[in-house]
């Protein structure tokens, strides 16, 4: 198998911004896009293959040609023949709802579907001006939950963050959170689609209403544990791998290079995926096959890839994940 490169399904929203068309060079003609859904296998949003003898197909047509080859034979038999990671870019202008994850066990009851543990990556923060919320400030109970999603106080229970281009956080199935405004980030996440609305700031949608609140389903899906800090601590550093999360979903490392790097995947029974999010790269695999990476591209290595040689333009960032 060869590298593959998806095309982009756009998601205009209520609070989209105007980065992710310039950040990827796409020719289209929507100011206001709030994600960029780069690898999905979410039923109705599957991915489509934008290069090689495969252009066309879609995401879930690839995994039940290719099953193990492409996933890892693992990966092929623990998720059912599903691809278990969702990749997005998410631009906000404006503040996205507060809302919260089921874990598996509870997704699966509920929903048929498994749950959602995600990361951020920030890519951007509207020049100092961003900021999120993730996880809370203080105990409280679910009554206690309850009674401040009826009072409109429920941020004054959250941890509220200003953030810089290269901060990530690591986000468990029923951590409260919500990406704020000015955020530009890179999502990496469980394949699912199931989330909880908490509270949406008594916004209305373009006919004039507001959107629905899940109050009595979040109420049960939130880890009320309290954290100090909820930040992901790391060191960046030059031409060599940084750990970022490690976590039973995916395992994700940052790069930052201005020299070659050859990549070993041979002991590993999964695909690999780079998320571009500076510069641009050339990248040539085991079997010979060549592609160019730049900012705001989405690469997915097959699992047959045994090794990757990655030689940047100058200088490059991406993240890599893998399951």
């Amino acid at each position: 198998m060869y590298p593959l490169k998806f095309k982009p399904i756009l998601k205009s929203t209520i609070w989209g911004g105007e980065k992710i068309i310039p950040f990827k060079q796409l020719d289209c003609k929507q100011e206001l896009v709030g994600e960029s859904w780069e690898i999905s296998d979410v039923p109705g949003d599957e991915s489509v293959v934008a290069n090689g003898v495969d252009a066309g197909k879609n995401l879930t047509q690839m995994v039940q040609e290719y099953k193990g080859a492409l996933v890892g034979e693992s990966n092929y038999t623990r998720f059912g023949g599903k691809f278990p990671l969702l990749i997005k870019f998410i631009d906000a202008r404006d503040d996205l709802s507060i809302q919260v994850h089921p874990d598996d066990e509870l997704a699966m009851k509920r929903h048929n579907s498994m749950g959602k543990t995600e990361m951020w990556y920030v890519i951007d923060n509207a020049e100092g001006k961003a900021h999120l919320r993730s996880g809370l400030s203080k105990e409280i109970t679910p009554q206690q939950y309850e009674q401040m999603i009826a009072d409109n106080t429920i941020c004054d229970a959250l941890a509220d963050y200003a953030v810089n281009p290269g901060d990530v956080f690591f986000l468990p199935a029923g951590r409260i959170h919500s990406i704020g405004a000015g955020c530009f980030i890179a999502e990496i996440q469980q394949t699912s689609n199931i989330t909880y609305r908490i509270y949406d700031f008594n916004r209305k949608d373009k006919d004039g209403n507001t959107r629905e609140l899940h109050t009595e389903l979040s109420k049960d899906a939130i880890d009320y544990s309290v954290e100090k800090d909820y930040r992901t601590d790391y060191t960046p550093c030059l031409n060599k791998p940084v750990d970022l999360v490690s976590c039973p979903y995916f395992t994700t490392s940052i790069y930052n290079l201005t020299e070659q790097m050859t990549m070993d995947y041979s002991e590993l029974d999964s695909f690999v995926i780079y998320i571009c999010t500076e510069g641009a790269c050339k990248v040539k695999d085991n079997e010979g096959n060549e592609i160019e990476m730049k900012a705001g591209e989405t690469v997915l290595f097959p699992a047959t890839t045994s090794s990757l040689e990655v030689v940047p333009e100058g200088e490059v960032k991406f993240l890599e994940t893998y399951v």
